[in-house]
């Protein structure tokens, strides 16, 4: 099966084409590096020739609210019409747990934008809900410094692996469409601070974790269960202490 990755040189696209390739799919890594570009559209109709299925995990390079929004709006739109004159039967795309939570950040509100536009479209679908990634806990970090010190809301969080990531996502898009979202997430729940200073101190960084419940959170202020998934997630199995541990090996 032809399966197309958008954002296939990333941290989640790249272990996911991997993993496809390993399981026998043609597995085809499109992003602006191979010559696709979702944006002007360039080479995305013959990306797209004969394929089944089309996994979007591309993210915009920029964080700005409207230029996230207009990355996220345009390279969407274009992605669908693509999918529906090359014929393809499944679009899935990597979202975040709590999107539809998180409405006061403006990357947030990009994300509920495309998924609107998912769910509005003629191809069947699945929208993958993923909480947040463990080799993401250093820019939460840097997102919520001031100076030495780094708040962060005590609310619960339930992170994983990005290899954890790319093996739902993988799992996902060799199924049937579910037209709905699946949520994933890791095994264990901490406070967002507890997980944060946890990762800090073993990379022996100095900078202290301050507990704020106002502190906000990529611009939004967050809830005790903003960030964790409910109860019919998928969880996956790598922990963060052994994560850290192979992540301190392969320093």
């Amino acid at each position: 099966m032809k399966i197309v990755v958008i954002g296939g040189s990333g941290l989640i696209g790249a272990k996911l084409v991997a993993k496809l390739g390993e399981h026998g799919h043609e597995a085809i890594a499109a992003s602006p590096r191979s010559g696709v570009n979702t944006i002007t559209g360039e080479g995305l109709a013959e990306a797209l020739d004969g394929a089944s299925v089309v996994v979007d995990v591309s993210n915009s390079p920029s964080f700005e609210d409207a230029a996230v929004l207009e990355f996220f709006e345009t390279s969407t739109r274009n992605l669908l019409a693509a999918e529906a004159v090359a014929g393809v039967g499944h679009h899935v795309a990597l979202s975040v747990v709590g999107t539809e939570r998180l409405s006061e950040s403006g990357f947030f509100r990009a994300k509920i934008a495309q998924e609107k536009l998912i769910k509005e479209s003629s191809i069947p679908y699945s929208i993958v809900h993923a909480t947040q990634f463990f080799e993401f806990v250093g820019s939460i970090a840097e997102a919520a410094a001031d100076g030495d010190t780094v708040r962060l809301a005590p609310v619960l969080i339930q992170p994983m692996a990005a290899e954890d990531v790319a093996g739902a996502v993988g799992g996902v898009s060799v199924g049937s469409p579910v037209n709905g979202t699946v949520e994933v997430a890791g095994p264990e729940r901490f406070r967002l601070d507890e997980l944060v200073r946890q990762g800090l101190s073993a990379r022996d960084d100095p900078r202290e974790v301050i507990a704020d419940p106002h502190a906000r959170y990529f611009g939004a202020e967050l809830s005790e269960r903003t960030l964790v998934p409910g109860d019919d997630a998928i969880l996956t199995e790598t922990r963060f202490d052994d994560w850290l541990s192979r992540s301190a090996i392969g320093k």
